[in-house]
Parts: structure tokens; sequence; C-alpha cells
């Protein structure tokens, strides 16, 4: 995994901490904000500084990549019948447009489950940017209703433009976090790769061996459905929000609708909700009978609601009557004029909830579980009815503002 992992002794505010990769993943738990200085960088270090795109506002295009990945269906269909051969039993092939590849394998009706993912710095605490980017990774197994992960790769690019003192403290930081995420997952990172890059970049890859009840295959929504949501919206506008703090220019025109204090709140929030694993959620699918999910990442809300409706079974459309917000960031996003779209369902989010189709009659016993199991709500926002596997947000959709975590 490239040369960084060694032990490092690193100052933090309390005094010199071990990093070593190995430990107590609770080390950190209760660890302070990352503060440059105390670890003898520039007060005026920002590892967001060290991309010009954030998380996941680094994705291609929706429609573009439909195209792009064309190509690549076409081949795969054709080796879907070579495999039909020597198959057991019918295990179905899953792969592009969904959220992990579902490949059936040579050794008695189990199959692979695998994802990756890998994006920029979008927080300035490099533990938390680790944290974030595990999250990341993981939450498309989860979305399959894949609790448990067999493995885990890190994939990661150092700067360039980062000098040997800041690549020391900061790497081993993110590398940290990446790790601590895994073993909350009950995981382990076994390898990856480490390069130099102009830009910074984390992320990995998941990979799980499983049966086939292991898995929800997300095609089974039925008219009468309901879907729920597992964590509030608003992430980019957080983020970016937070990193205008330090430009007037733009500062200025949000400073009317919002506090200083206000955004760091809602940064801090985004932070912890990014880095919170779906893990539960996604158990959770299972008890209540859910019918599909999928996780809302960098094509927002809409954009995934709309590449799950797409692949059901039944003549279905997807309704969504409520937006769960971090608190005060559709105030935010609407004095950004339509920067960020975030009431149109088109804001990424990065490492965001799991959508899930529940039957009606499970959803509140769902939302009350999870809140009871993780101390966090989660949203009954739309209904499933009858159309043509298409999904919309309602004209004036309820805006429900979730404050933030004291």
């Amino acid at each position: 995994m490239g040369d960084y992992q060694v032990a490092q002794v690193q100052q933090d505010g309390l005094g010199a901490v071990q990093l070593e990769l190995g430990g107590n993943p609770n080390a950190l738990a209760l660890r302070r904000p990352f503060d440059p200085l105390a670890h003898d960088l520039e007060a005026s270090f920002r590892l967001t500084r060290f991309a010009d795109l954030k998380g996941r506002g680094c994705k291609v295009p929706q429609e573009v990549l439909n195209k792009l990945v064309e190509g690549l269906q076409q081949d795969y269909n054709s080796a879907e019948h070579e495999h039909a051969h020597f198959m057991h039993m019918a295990i179905p092939r899953i792969g592009i447009g969904l959220d992990c590849s579902v490949t059936p394998l040579r050794h008695g009706g189990l199959c692979l489950v695998q994802t990756t993912d890998f994006f920029y710095p979008l927080v300035d605490d490099p533990y938390m940017m680790g944290k974030i980017a595990c999250a990341n990774v993981l939450s498309d197994l989860y979305a399959m209703g894949v609790t448990e992960c067999d493995n885990m790769l890190m994939l990661l690019g150092v700067s360039t433009k980062m000098t040997e003192k800041e690549r020391d403290v900061v790497i081993p930081l993110i590398m940290r976090g990446f790790k601590d995420s895994a073993l909350e997952a009950g995981t382990t990172v076994t390898g990856g790769q480490t390069v130099v890059n102009p830009w910074c970049t984390i992320g990995g890859v998941a990979t799980t061996v499983c049966q086939p009840n292991e898995y929800i295959v997300p095609d089974n929504a039925v008219v009468g459905d309901v879907l729920v949501l597992t964590k509030p919206l608003g992430t980019q506008v957080a983020v970016n929000a937070h990193q205008w703090l330090d430009q007037p220019e733009r500062w200025n025109r949000i400073k009317l609708v919002v506090s200083e204090e206000d955004v760091r709140k809602a940064y801090h929030r985004a932070m912890d909700s990014m880095a919170r694993l779906n893990r539960i959620a996604s158990r959770l699918m299972h008890k209540y009978n859910a019918h599909g999910a999928t996780d809302i990442t960098g094509f927002g809300l809409l954009g995934h609601a709309q590449t799950l409706a797409s692949h059901q079974k039944n003549e279905v459309s997807f309704v969504i009557h409520n937006l769960p917000v971090i608190a005060k960031m559709a105030a935010v996003a609407k004095a950004c004029g339509n920067m960020f779209q975030l009431l149109q369902g088109h804001s990424a989010e990065t490492s965001g909830g799991l959508l899930i189709c529940l039957p009606r009659e499970q959803a509140a016993a769902y939302c009350k579980d999870i809140e009871k199991q993780e101390g966090y709500q989660a949203w009954i926002i739309g209904i499933v009815e009858k159309g043509n596997r298409t999904a919309r947000i309602i004209d004036k959709p309820r805006v429900i503002e979730v404050p933030a975590k004291e």
C-alpha cells in the first residue's frame, strides 16, 4: 500500500498521541477536532485545498455515464449467457447501474458482492476524511442489504502539492480514520494502492462472498410501499458553507440567512452523518422486509431514486413529498440561487443515507427501531405508486429541518 505504513507519533493538542495503524479503535473517539498548529503545520493548512472538486461533486454526470457504460453493458449481457451454462442455481448477475456488482461464483451457490469508490477531500479533518471515505465505500454493500464485509482495500492518492511535513502528518491520519471505520464495520484493510497525484484522493474497494439470502435485489417495490430515508440531505451545502467562512465575497451572500455558529454546527452534523455507517440501517432492511434500497451519493436524492425506480420489476413510480435537510441548509441553498439544486433533489451527497422501499405497515416500526438502536432519526419521505418506473419530487415538498446534535 505504498510507503506510508509506518507508525507515526503526532502532537495532538493533548500532547503526544501515538497513531500506529494498529491499536484501539476507540482511542480517537474522543479526539479533538484537527488543529494544524498542534501538528506544526501552518495555521492556514486546509486539506480541502488539495482538490478543486469536493467529495461527490467529482462525479461524471449521470447521462454521460450511462452513455459511457453502454459498451460494457453489451459485453456483460453476452457474458451472462456464457455463465448460465454452468450455474447450479439461478443467481442473478447484477452489475452496471446498481450499487454493487453481484457475480455468481463457480463454487456452490455463493456469489461475490463488490463495490469501489473514491473521491476528493471535502472536510478539513484528515482523520474524519478517512472515516467518511471508508463509510462511503461500505455504503454500497449496505444498500444491497449485505451487512458483513469480508475484505477492504484502500486507494490513496497523495497530492504532489503537499510538503513532506504535510504528507507525514495528514496521510497517516487519513489512513487511521479509514482503518477505524473498517474496524467499526467488523472488517479489515488488507492492502490497496498508494500513488502520488496532483489532487489528494481517498477511497477503496469492499468485497463480500455471500449466499443469495444475504443480499436484497433492489427490484421488488410494489404499489403502496413507502420510501424511507436514513440520513438527512444537505452535506454538500454544509461543507461548502463552512469553507465560505474564509471567503468574504461568498460569506456575504449567505450571512443574511445563517450565522457562523449555524454553519459550524451544520458542518459538524454533516461530518458526523457522513462518517456514520449504514450498517444498522442495512440489517433492519432484512427484519422489516425491504423491497429494495439504494444509497444517496453523488447524483443526489432524485438521481438515485430514479435509478432505483428504473430497475423495478413492477410498473411503479416513486413520489417524494418530504425532504429532511440538515438545519438551515435549505435556506443557504436558496440564498445561493440555484447553485446546489438541493430542493430539486440534485445536490450531491457524500456517504448519504439509504433510500429504502418498505411495506407501508413496516415503515414506522423500521424508523422507530433504527432510532432506538442508533439514536438517529429516519424519515418516511415518499410513496410508491403505479407508474412507468420514474421518480419525482412534488412541487412544494415539505422541508424537515434536522437539528444539529449538540
